[in-house]
């Protein structure tokens, strides 16, 4: 075989697998996002996120995970946190929040989004990150698993950490719909199919026992969905008559057949272009 052959096979096989990913810059940005296919931290330079007093109903949850965050910010160990419950209620918004109310005293606090699909690639991620002087709360929103995911046994890693331990550097928070991270009915299924029913699920299940703080998110009542559309119009200065906001609010909450935090935000959002009132 010639030097042209083997070079263009040596190339080919360079394209196949691309060098490994450079030390990031994690001192470019307050957050990233992982991606694979080349892996890869993109900087996040502008968070999309909302003020943390602007988070209404969720006082424990929000009080529990800031003193969680900045105990690790500061250098303490601290508990991987699953935030479950209702839809919208402002689960990864107060991630968000969170992690920007603590970056002016802690600047080399960074946030890393994870998506559930790319879960197992976090080995990698990991050592990138384990390396890295800085303090990483690595988030995954929306996590959950089906029947037949295998993502559950890479989550381990990021939980357990295996026998290296999980880095000390490290502090992982996910939000889910589910408090055990599965379908109660396919937990049923598997425990009434199964020779085992206790073993059946048990490591599955046993994901959320990892997490040492478990915050739950409910269904807010009227009172507390229009509390929160008051502080939206207080801190973004949008002023109406009281009585046309609350039987506007109502109205908009009843076509949408629900009350959250987010159906709140998608009413004040409507009502601020209506009254000419940008909002940052």
């Amino acid at each position: 075989m010639d030097d042209q052959a083997l070079n263009r096979i040596a190339d080919a096989l360079d394209r196949m697998a691309p060098a490994p990913l450079a030390a990031p810059d994690f001192n470019a940005a307050p957050a990233f996002v992982w991606h694979v296919g080349p892996d890869r931290l993109e900087p996040v330079t502008q968070v999309n996120r909302v003020d943390l007093n602007l988070l209404v109903a969720i006082n424990r949850s929000r009080d529990t995970l800031l003193d969680n965050t900045r105990r690790f910010a500061e250098g303490y160990k601290a508990n991987n946190a699953l935030l479950w419950g209702a839809r919208g209620m402002g689960k990864s918004s107060l991630v968000k929040a969170v992690h920007g109310t603590l970056q002016d005293d802690h600047p080399d606090l960074k946030l890393v989004e994870l998506q559930r699909e790319d879960m197992g690639s976090v080995a990698r991620l990991l050592n990138h990150l384990r390396a890295a002087p800085h303090r990483f709360i690595l988030f995954c929103d929306d996590l959950s698993f089906s029947h037949d995911d295998q993502h559950y046994k890479s989550l381990k890693a990021v939980l357990d950490g295996g026998i290296e331990g999980r880095p000390e550097n490290v502090v992982f928070y996910a939000t889910s719909n589910r408090r055990h991270l599965m379908p109660r009915d396919m937990i049923e299924n598997e425990r009434s199919s199964a020779i085992n029913p206790s073993e059946a699920v048990e490591e599955k299940v046993s994901l959320s026992d990892r997490f040492g703080l478990w915050l739950g998110f409910h269904p807010c009542d009227q009172d507390e969905y229009l509390a929160m559309i008051d502080r939206y119009c207080g801190a973004y200065r949008v002023s109406v008559d009281p009585e046309t906001l609350r039987a506007e609010a109502i109205e908009w909450q009843a076509t949408r057949g629900a009350r959250s935090g987010r159906v709140a935000w998608q009413f004040f959002v409507d009502l601020a272009g209506r009254n000419g009132v940008h909002i940052a």
